[in-house]
């Protein structure tokens, strides 16, 4: 037991939204065990994302972020490259967790060149976490 973190990538459709793919993805693209300040970064945006779409937090459904997909636009992608790049991740701790380590950050590297490579095809890229 514990958090298990995957990419994918979607084809594109008009029923997709930030936090709902419509079809079933194409290719899974990453997948991390226990990465868990990558967890955090995605919480994160995910919150973020739901606010600038004026939606509240208030459900059950939505107060713990697990088991919900987040559709990351490129812009996404370059701040995360970012953030991985100046190691500058949210501490994030959590009872299923772990703890994020060095070869996370490679991996994470390695998703990113990955998404790249699947936007240029016009693939979207969703996150999702299992814990």
């Amino acid at each position: 037991m514990g958090l298990d973190q995957y990419a994918f990538a979607v084809m594109p459709h008009k029923e997709n939204t930030d936090f709902y793919y419509a079809v079933e993805p194409s290719e899974k693209i990453a997948q991390w065990r226990k990465n868990s300040n990558l967890q955090g970064y995605m919480e994160n945006l995910f919150h973020k994302k739901r606010a600038e779409q004026g939606l509240e937090d208030t459900s059950e459904d939505w107060e713990a972020f697990n088991c919900q997909p987040l559709r990351l636009t490129f812009q996404d992608l370059q701040d995360l490259r970012e953030a991985v790049t100046n190691k500058s991740l949210p501490h994030t701790e959590g009872f299923f967790f772990g703890a994020t380590d060095e070869h996370h950050y490679a991996e994470t590297l390695e998703f990113l060149d990955e998404a790249d490579k699947a936007m240029r095809q016009d693939m979207e890229i969703y996150y999702d976490s299992w814990w």
